[in-house]
């Protein structure tokens, strides 16, 4: 199976908790307060990592979780921030939310990082909560919670070529001359069951990847066959080869029929530049065909070449128009895993790695009842009541003065809530009074 989708989830650490602490020594007047913060939890990345192409390791592993920070402690001492974890996808994947269908990051480039999910910030401790007026606080916060969210993972293969066509037009034949992939190949259709990558190399100064889409057929793009599940790996093609068998009874109503499933899925498809290949020229069916499909191809403004993919004949000089196709288009807005056109030997420069950060969400709240009590939603509010020490007389004091302050008093007493209500904020349930 070819793995170009997973779920999963990630989890990053929570923020550690802040030190209640008073400093007591002996012979040292007004000690005061010495609570440290706690760390700050880990990060959770997707990292592209030019080694893999699939990604099938996310069938054994869904869920990530990265280390939460440690506690602070006392004589000041601030906890130790979390390790981050780093999750390896293939170049090409497409990562959004799972829940909201909210694009995320699109990673394409080598090294390239999404932060996928942020740690929670340590929670102060009550050293830094002293004042002139407060000289002794007895207050510290609790960590944040770091972030959690599902992710919908989708691998979309980087290229410069695809090859398309009908199943059986050699498509697969093809990709094993030109390079030294090894797909599947048989004499029936749909024998290719996934994509295949291969990279081809011309000389020592020119190469470039070429990729097998199998299973394209009439009602592809609405499911039919294999199309509609690899026909996304099309996308990032710089170059269409549209493959057609010589074997076939009509070459140029399977080149319709093709051309019409790419522009369904995608308009964009339909524009790319397209080289014409009539394959399986050591068949006389296929030289009788060729006068006509020439003829054809140039009516409607296309370049038609014709190949044998098993004698080798006309393979060449197809590679050095493809390479010559690709010199003539600007660079890709998405590189491929391997350089196309002359490089002098020299590597390709990384690229600055880039990092996506989740927007912030919006500080106000909403309220409803639900279940016999009041829900109270909102970013802000629901981290403030996640960090407040329910345990501490002077944290719960701050937390009614930070509730006043949002306005959230306000809007509970216009709702129409009464002494004895539950109110519920994030995980923490309060009654009102």
């Amino acid at each position: 199976m070819f793995f170009d989708e997973a779920r999963i989830y990630v989890k990053a650490g929570d923020g550690g908790d802040g030190c209640v602490s008073f400093r007591r020594e002996k012979y040292v007047p007004l000690g005061g307060p010495n609570g440290g913060d706690g760390g700050r939890g880990g990060d959770v990345y997707l990292v592209a990592n030019p080694h893999l192409n699939t990604l099938v390791g996310f069938k054994r592993r869904v869920h990530f979780k990265a280390q939460r920070g440690s506690h602070g402690r006392g004589k000041g001492q601030k906890g130790r921030q979390g390790d981050d974890v780093f999750i390896e996808v293939p170049p090409g994947t497409v990562v959004r939310d799972a829940e909201t269908g909210e694009f995320i990051a699109d990673l394409t480039e080598e090294g390239q990082q999404a932060l996928v999910a942020q740690g929670g910030r340590g929670g102060r401790g009550n050293a830094a909560f002293a004042t002139p007026t407060n000289q002794a606080p007895r207050i510290a916060e609790r960590g944040e919670p770091g972030q959690e969210r599902r992710l919908y993972l989708e691998l979309k293969l980087i290229a410069d070529v695809g090859i398309v066509g009908v199943p059986n037009a050699g498509k697969s034949t093809l990709l094993s001359v030109v390079s030294a992939a090894r797909p599947k190949i048989a004499d029936y259709p749909f024998t290719t069951l996934e994509p295949s990558l291969g990279v081809v190399i011309l000389d020592d100064y020119t190469s470039f990847v070429m990729a097998d889409i199998p299973g394209l057929i009439e009602g592809a793009h609405a499911g039919t066959g294999l199309g509609h599940e690899f026909l996304r790996h099309i996308e990032r093609t710089r170059i269409i080869i549209h493959l057609l068998d010589g074997a076939s009874a009509d070459p140029l109503s399977d080149h319709e029929s093709i051309n019409q499933e790419l522009a369904l899925f995608d308009p964009e498809l339909a524009r790319k530049p397209q080289l014409v290949v009539l394959n399986k020229m050591d068949l006389p069916q296929a030289q009788s065909l060729w006068p006509s499909v020439k003829k054809a191809m140039k009516e409607q403004g296309q370049r038609a070449l014709s190949i044998s993919a098993v004698t080798g004949k006309g393979v060449e000089e197809m590679l050095y128009v493809v390479t010559e196709m690709l010199e003539s288009l600007p660079p890709p807005l998405h590189p491929p895993q391997s350089w196309g056109g002359k490089r002098g030997g020299e590597e390709p420069a990384i690229t600055e790695v880039k990092v996506f950060r989740p927007a912030e969400e919006d500080q106000a709240f909403t309220i409803t009842w639900e279940d016999d009590a009041w829900r109270v939603r909102g970013a802000e509010v629901e981290r403030v009541v996640a960090m407040t020490n329910w345990d501490l007389d002077e944290a719960v004091q701050r937390f009614q003065r930070i509730a006043e302050t949002m306005g959230l008093k306000g809007a509970l007493r216009e709702a129409g809530v009464q002494p004895g209500d539950t109110v519920r904020i994030g995980q923490v349930e309060l009654e009102w009074q």
